[in-house]
């Protein structure tokens, strides 16, 4: 699995959910660590909206995980490395940013930048 870890918590700093990538594990390409943290913080809660929750995420969200976000109306996220290939936040489908987003969360990025970024470009560096 790419290594991907989110973590979601309330607006008190409590975490809700955390996760990591399982799309090998489950055969599914909607395992990433977004979507499963989501799911489980939304199963803890009991509602299907995580309002004044943030997500924490190593690696910037792809255009699915970006919906997902703004769908379950999660009020901050926060990433990591910045993914220019196949991002969805700041790069490629800029979902929040698109005149139909229905929701926009704050973003903050860069967080822990170098060190996200050294994680991923070692495990791709090993598969090669």
């Amino acid at each position: 699995e790419v290594p991907v870890g989110a973590v979601i918590s309330d607006a008190a700093g409590v975490m809700l959910a955390s996760a990591g990538n399982r799309t090998r594990e489950l055969n599914d390409p909607t395992a990433h660590a977004e979507l499963l943290a989501i799911r489980a913080a939304c199963a803890a809660i009991g509602s299907e909206r995580l309002v004044g929750c943030t997500l924490t995420v190593t690696l910037e969200p792809c255009a699915m995980c970006a919906a997902a976000i703004g769908a379950a109306r999660i009020e901050r996220l926060v990433y990591g490395a910045a993914d220019p290939k196949s991002g969805g936040v700041a790069h490629g489908a800029r979902v929040f940013s698109h005149p139909q987003a229905h929701h926009r969360p704050e973003v903050v990025a860069g967080v822990a930048e170098t060190q996200a970024a050294l994680l991923l470009k070692a495990f791709f560096a090993q598969r090669r």
